[in-house]
């Protein structure tokens, strides 16, 4: 469901984080930031990234974060970073930086109500991370889903890569489960799949899987910034993820 360009709020959160939205809800997304009227996802506050940048300031409420290693194939990104759907930059930033891959994120900074920063995935589109993801041929996309089960929803439209790592995640250990239609990421708008492909992956992960990656199942923002809190799973996890990468 849609709500009109009139800014509502951020306080009707969605029961997943709504990152990756199927194609039959409708919505409009642009290669670019655009003047014309665009249409609020349900949940989000602002219509597109030229939205945001009007209302919110850089440095300040939040940053963007980028790699482009000369040559690199695999992006990954984490276009709900920060405080917005944490830990996502950082997994996905060690897994870039692992496997050597492209990398970008869209960190929140806000002291509280990061959620306002949030912007749908078919509608994210910031101009640099449309460059970075448009130079690789493949995307892996790190999102925050809810959930009190240990367990990733796999997404995307690269099915065969979406086969390949949820093989690897589960001989880890790692429950993966199919996504419900609103995170599924098989929308061409999804930034996922606005690769050189046009297809690519979208990771889920609950709230008790992302919990799990840090002693005491902290994920305040000082406590995730310090790699000393990480667990073994952050790394078993990432790793898994980049097994398969690795042989793209």
């Amino acid at each position: 469901m849609k709500k009109t360009h009139i800014v509502l709020g951020a306080a009707g959160l969605l029961a997943l984080s709504a990152c990756g939205a199927s194609p039959a809800a409708g919505r409009t997304a642009q290669a670019a930031p655009v003047a014309r009227t665009v249409q609020v996802t349900a949940g989000d506050t602002y219509r597109n990234y030229a939205d945001l940048a009007r209302h919110e300031k850089e440095g300040r409420d939040y940053t963007r974060v980028q790699r482009a290693p000369r040559g690199a194939k695999v992006a990954q990104i984490a276009i709900h970073g920060g405080l917005i759907e944490p830990p996502t930059s950082q997994l996905a930033d060690y897994a870039a930086s692992y496997g050597h891959d492209a990398y970008y994120s869209f960190m929140g900074l806000k002291k509280s109500g990061n959620q306002k920063l949030h912007i749908t995935s078919t509608h994210f589109d910031e101009p640099r991370a449309l460059k970075l993801v448009k130079a690789a041929k493949y995307t892996v996309s790190w999102h925050a889903a809810k959930g009190d089960r240990a367990v990733t929803y796999v997404g995307g439209r690269d099915t065969a890569l979406v086969k390949k790592i949820i093989k690897a995640l589960n001989a880890k250990g790692f429950k993966t489960a199919v996504p419900a239609s609103k995170i599924e990421g098989q929308d061409p708008k999804n930034i996922c799949n606005r690769n050189q492909r046009g297809k690519g992956v979208q990771l889920e992960i609950s709230t008790a899987q992302r919990k799990a990656f840090f002693a005491g199942g902290r994920l305040d923002r000082d406590w995730i910034a310090n790699p000393a809190h990480r667990t073994k799973a952050f790394y078993a996890y990432a790793k898994a993820v980049d097994s398969v990468l690795a042989g793209l």
